[in-house]
């Protein structure tokens, strides 16, 4: 990806947490993390995470080595989400992976009018912009930029929505 290229750019080293057939310790809960020192700075993201969920953590820590060097070790899992230093990262990763600009035009070009948008035009604005930004952080971008309102898409079951504008993935095809 990109990203992989930015990180090689700056020297970031990068890896998959756990490591395949090493013991130790279990981060059930660690989506990344970033490591920064006199010998350099360094990614890891948690293995188990679908690729959309892997490319916004990626991201997220950029922001971190951007931003944040000097705090040392940078811990993301569920338990320091409300952090003003994760929100920042949260912002940061959204915006690098689809910009506000770019959100707007793609939905203006959708035909959607600002608080007006629905479950089926972001479910077309993922498909057709190809963005690897999560329902969920399209969902905070359309709430922020004003085309919905906040729980205007909860009870939503994206995928189950996905397949019904859009066919069976080729990959779940595939896999038969």
């Amino acid at each position: 990806s990109d990203l992989h290229g930015i990180y090689r750019h700056h020297g970031i080293g990068f890896d998959l947490w756990p490591r395949p057939r090493t013991e130790g310790v279990k981060l059930r809960k660690l989506r990344g993390a970033f490591f920064s020192d006199d010998l350099g700075s360094s990614v890891v993201v948690a293995r188990h995470l679908p690729n959309e969920q892997r490319v916004f953590t990626m991201a997220h820590e950029l922001k971190h080595y951007l931003v944040d060097r000097n705090e040392g070790v940078l811990r993301c899992d569920s338990t320091n989400v409300a952090d003003e230093v994760e929100i920042g990262a949260e912002v940061f990763a959204a915006e690098l992976i689809f910009p506000d600009d770019a959100v707007c035009a793609w939905l203006g070009n959708l035909g959607v009018r600002k608080g007006a948008c629905k479950a089926e035009d972001l479910v077309h604005l993922k498909q057709r912009s190809k963005t690897s930004l999560s329902y969920a952080g399209l969902v905070k971008k359309v709430d922020w930029l004003g085309f919905a309102s906040k729980g205007d898409f909860i009870g939503i079951k994206w995928k189950i929505l996905e397949t019904s504008l859009y066919g069976e993935p080729a990959y779940k095809r595939f896999r038969r």
